[in-house]
């Protein structure tokens, strides 16, 4: 059993969660504000659940993270970026189309139907991102945005959310300039929530919860980083 809560009750402790049948499951119901979603992030929680679900909070023990100082740029990422920053047809932009960038995660993939990205989960990070709290990385060809990624980020910590892809590299263009952004702003661990091999590829690997939630604590009490603005990674 977890507990429900409703748009008053805190969330209890981490150390409460699942650790059987739905590992890292904490509790079930509240609501999708900004105030409650920066609640969750400032504890190590996060909310993902499924059409027809009710919100359900989750803090995953290992938790998956990239270092900044690990990302990893192949030989082939590596030409992209290069084409990048020297054909005016491309446009590495930040914050210029946040909602386009959550619609565009939240689209049907090839490979499978949309993510869980619901509209109220739209409009709740939407109203973050308002407040300065969630940020997007924006690849743009012509004109077109063909590759994105957003998060959130709270003094030096930045939880990464998803990404989209609509050319080659298209998602991992966004999320170099955004890790190259982030490390030279002092962060040096961005939360990638659930274990995957796209996310190890990169350089991501899972450490313990007690870690991730030692290290948040330090970052989340440091000023917030202003100046959005993107850096060319060479």
């Amino acid at each position: 059993m977890i507990p429900w809560l409703d748009v008053n009750t805190p969330f209890p402790d981490v150390s409460e969660a699942l650790t059987t049948d739905a590992p890292g499951l904490l509790a079930a119901g509240a609501d999708l504000s900004p105030k409650r979603l920066l609640a969750a992030y400032q504890r190590g929680i996060f909310p993902w659940f499924s059409e027809g679900q009710p919100i359900l909070w989750w803090s995953t023990d290992p938790r998956m993270v990239l270092r900044t100082a690990d990302f990893k740029i192949s030989d082939s990422l590596r030409k992209t970026l290069r084409k990048v920053a020297r054909d005016s047809r491309w446009e590495v932009r930040f914050d210029s189309a946040f909602e386009q960038v959550m619609r565009a995660c939240a689209a049907p993939r090839r490979d499978g139907p949309g993510t869980w990205i619901s509209e109220d989960i739209i409009a709740g990070y939407t109203g973050l991102h308002r407040q300065g709290y969630a940020h997007s990385s924006e690849l743009w060809l012509d004109g077109e945005l063909v590759g994105g990624a957003y998060g959130v980020s709270i003094g030096t910590m930045f939880y990464g959310e998803s990404m989209f892809a609509r050319v080659t590299d298209g998602s991992k263009v966004a999320l170099a300039y955004l890790v190259h952004f982030l490390r030279l702003h002092g962060v040096e661990l961005i939360d990638c929530q659930q274990e995957t091999g796209h996310l190890a590829s990169l350089g991501a690997r899972p450490i313990p919860r007690a870690a991730f939630i030692a290290h948040l604590q330090k970052c989340i009490v440091m000023p917030q980083i202003r100046d959005w603005c993107p850096i060319a990674p060479f």
